[in-house]
């Protein structure tokens, strides 16, 4: 599925009645990929969840395809749009692997056990589909919510911090995975400590000279 144009309008931030930033403009076609980067601090996070409408923006606009997605009829089709994968796993501890993805694709669009295994066998876990999630390691963790990038069909990705605690061998499968998204018309926004320099359409928007 080919993603949109997104154009972010003026945005600005406050937490704790603290400004993190403000006026941030960017647009992003389809096939780009967006690293926000910027010091500790600098509201990294914050820009993501606003993006994913997980938190509400102080000022400022965001229009997927010409549509406002924080508020009115363009919010339903951004929600159905967008895959968000944030800096914690996010998966249920007592649940296996092949259980948390079968409840989160469940939430969007529903994924057969093949099609758990498969994108389970990507990211390194075939043999752990039945392994409850307490008893895996962080990266293991973290390569669960991962196996979602295979499994649900949405043209923007917004993923914060996707490298942490994952080996030499995920990050590059991660790195492919998220080129190969962008070649195929996807949109990619980021945040990551990671180099991406190499990558093809990479733009980086630095919160730290907004901030």
């Amino acid at each position: 599925m080919k993603s949109l144009p997104i154009e972010v309008q003026s945005l600005a931030c406050e937490r704790d009645q603290r400004e993190l930033f403000d006026a941030v403009c960017f647009s992003l076609l389809p096939g780009k990929v967006l690293q926000v980067a910027g010091p500790n601090g600098s509201g990294k996070t914050s820009l993501l969840r606003i993006l994913a409408g997980l938190l509400p923006a102080a000022a400022g606009d965001v229009r997927y395809g010409g549509e406002s997605v924080l508020s009115g009829a363009g919010r339903e089709r951004w929600r159905l749009s967008r895959l968000y994968i944030g800096h914690a796993p996010a998966v249920k501890a007592a649940l296996t692997p092949e259980e948390n993805l079968a409840w989160l694709c469940a939430l969007s669009e529903p994924a057969s056990r093949e099609r758990i295994w498969a994108a389970l066998a990507e990211v390194g876990l075939r043999g752990f589909e039945d392994v409850p999630c307490q008893n895996l390691s962080a990266g293991q963790q973290r390569r669960v919510a991962l196996a979602r990038l295979y499994l649900e069909r949405h043209p923007v990705w917004i993923l914060d911090e996707p490298f942490t605690a994952i080996d030499r061998k995920g990050v590059a499968a991660l790195e492919a995975q998220v080129q190969g998204h962008a070649a195929r018309g996807g949109t990619v926004i980021l945040t990551t400590h990671h180099s991406l320099e190499h990558l093809n359409g990479l733009d980086v928007l630095d919160l730290g000279q907004v901030a």
